[in-house]
């Protein structure tokens, strides 16, 4: 599966670089398998964001984007959209979000939701179908978030000495922790779709899609 990731993550066109950062022996051992570059981080992060500030603390490179290894269908489009809208905001922080069609995602506590302010800017995130449409009668739309970030260099390590935050601690999902310290969150959307891999049932339905593909 990381290979697969990595393998689309070199293509995107804005992408100077993509390096896997891992603790893990094996992992190291399957990228350089098939060619991948990668950097052994040290064992005691809490985050994969902790493991790339230490990553980034190794170059000079302005904007670093995380890209988690759950993403085997992610379209390197997706990443030069993120890349190109971010680079020309004055936002610390950016991620991407897709309009939902499927309901099933939508009531999906794996699917994480987003919503946004008039500008792109997130103004929650949660595993629970939000907005709340109280109006039966009232059509809206919903995104799905997807777990790819960028960052400003400088922002990264201001991030990661942040405590945990509380709203973070309980839906689980770490860029809560940006918001309640008052940092924007650019979100850009893309019309491509990729699934996350969080669940063996995920991974049987991305290897039929990739062995259909084929």
């Amino acid at each position: 599966m990381i290979q697969h990731v990595y393998e689309r993550a070199v293509k995107a066109s804005l992408v100077d670089s993509v390096t896997i950062a891992t603790d893990d022996q094996r992992i190291v051992d399957a990228a350089k398998s098939f060619g991948g570059g990668v950097v052994m981080t040290a064992g005691h992060h809490q985050t994969g964001t902790d493991r790339i500030s230490e990553v980034a603390d190794r170059c000079s490179t302005q904007f670093i984007v995380n890209l988690q290894g759950d993403l085997p269908l992610l379209v390197p489009e997706m990443l030069d959209q993120l890349i190109d809208q971010f680079v020309k905001e004055d936002a610390v922080m950016g991620t991407l979000k897709r309009e939902m069609t499927s309901v099933d995602e939508l009531y999906n506590p794996n699917v994480v939701k987003v919503v946004t302010d008039a500008k792109g800017y997130a103004l929650y995130f949660s595993r629970l179908p939000i907005p709340y449409v109280r109006d039966v009668k009232m059509t809206g739309k919903h995104y799905k978030h997807y777990g790819v970030y960028i960052y400003r260099r400088d922002f990264l390590k201001t991030f990661t000495q942040l405590s945990p935050s509380p709203l973070e601690q309980m839906e689980k999902l770490e860029q809560l922790r940006a918001l309640e310290n008052g940092y924007g969150i650019k979100v850009v959307e893309t019309q491509h779709d990729s699934i996350e891999v969080d669940t063996p049932e995920d991974l049987e339905k991305v290897r039929g899609l990739i062995t259909s593909s084929e």
